[in-house]
């Protein structure tokens, strides 16, 4: 493996994502030889340290300075990693890449869910080895769960694993947890043991219930409604439903994926792509249906008492699985 290792998760990475993220950088490092890495978390574009508000890197950045250059001084550091690299500034991405040209045998491992700024990220790219952690489905969550029971020694009831998929999601590093936990009382997981000890709904990405709606899968769109609705507000749910009415719209108005992805405003990836090869299942006048429906909601959302917030959410669900799986049915 290369001193010089990247490793790549999905832009709006979960925590099953970044847990996943982390597990590659820490078998990268041992790979490596390294057994205590300096850690570098790099903070948000636009927070940080204003400490010194003239200097070219942010306090939490500083400390990869004096490690990069004990490598160059004592004959090889012990090891770098740099969380959201995405996150860094270009100067300071510039620097960094500066040290790594005059170090010895630097050994860092950058974990981004993003572009990494130029010239740092042209240079890992050229020297660099490159690794990456997919999207997690619910399919692959549930590969992983098999994988990870039999690690831990269990053997889990088929119907258990469900339910676990059904409480967690796809956010594995908690399900790797629960299995921790259920590991104490015994190698056999059973339902009842799942349904007694675990009451939570998984705090999943909105396009899970989406691509319910899309299906026109009602009962499985209100399912995703009360998981969503135990950890965030209607109000996020909306408007991301707006948004996806909007680009719909757009992809059934353009004739080309280019011309969707400007007037979107977007840029390409996965989840445009989705919507742009399923731009004929839905007809304008369900679009156009679907939008009134919205504005409405989001009236009742922003006047009428909170209690009713969630039987207009299901009327609405219901109401957008019609429209948007129709074509099926037709």
């Amino acid at each position: 493996m290369k001193p010089l290792v990247v490793i790549t998760g999905p832009r709006d990475a979960g925590p099953g994502e970044r847990d996943l993220m982390m597990e590659q950088a820490a078998a990268a490092l041992a790979q490596l030889g390294v057994e205590n890495a300096t850690r570098i978390d790099v903070p948000a574009k636009g927070t940080g340290s204003d400490d010194d508000p003239d200097a070219v890197m942010r306090g939490q950045v500083q400390e990869i300075v004096p490690a990069l250059q004990s490598g160059s001084l004592f004959g090889g550091a012990d090891g770098v990693l740099v969380v959201d690299a995405n996150s860094l500034l270009k100067a300071e991405a510039e620097v960094i890449a500066e040290l790594l040209d005059v170090s010895v045998d630097p050994i860092v491992v950058f974990v981004a869910t993003g572009a990494i700024p130029s010239p740092l990220g042209a240079m890992l790219k050229k020297r660099g080895e490159a690794l990456s952690v997919k999207r997690i489905t619910e399919r692959s969550a549930g590969d992983w769960l098999g994988r990870a029971a039999r690690e831990r020694g269990l053997r889990i009831d088929p119907e258990a694993s469900a339910i676990l998929l059904t409480r967690f999601g796809t956010d594995v590093a908690a399900l790797g947890q629960a299995l921790d936990q259920l590991a104490v009382a015994g190698p056999e997981v059973t339902v009842d043991q799942v349904r007694s000890r675990f009451k939570n709904r998984p705090d999943e990405p909105m396009w899970h219930y989406v691509d319910a709606v899309v299906a026109g899968n009602q009962g499985e769109a209100l399912r995703r409604l009360a998981d969503f609705l135990q950890h965030g507000h209607p109000l996020q749910l909306l408007a991301f439903l707006q948004n996806d009415v909007r680009r719909r719209s757009i992809a059934a108005a353009v004739s080309d994926y280019d011309t969707f992805l400007d007037w979107s405003g977007a840029k390409p990836g996965w989840g445009m792509e989705k919507v742009w090869k399923q731009r004929r299942n839905i007809r304008g006048s369900d679009l156009k249906s679907a939008l009134g429906a919205l504005a409405r909601a989001d009236l009742q959302l922003k006047t009428a008492p909170e209690p009713t917030h969630r039987v207009t959410m299901e009327r609405l669900t219901v109401a957008m699985c019609r429209w948007y799986g129709g074509a099926r049915r037709r």
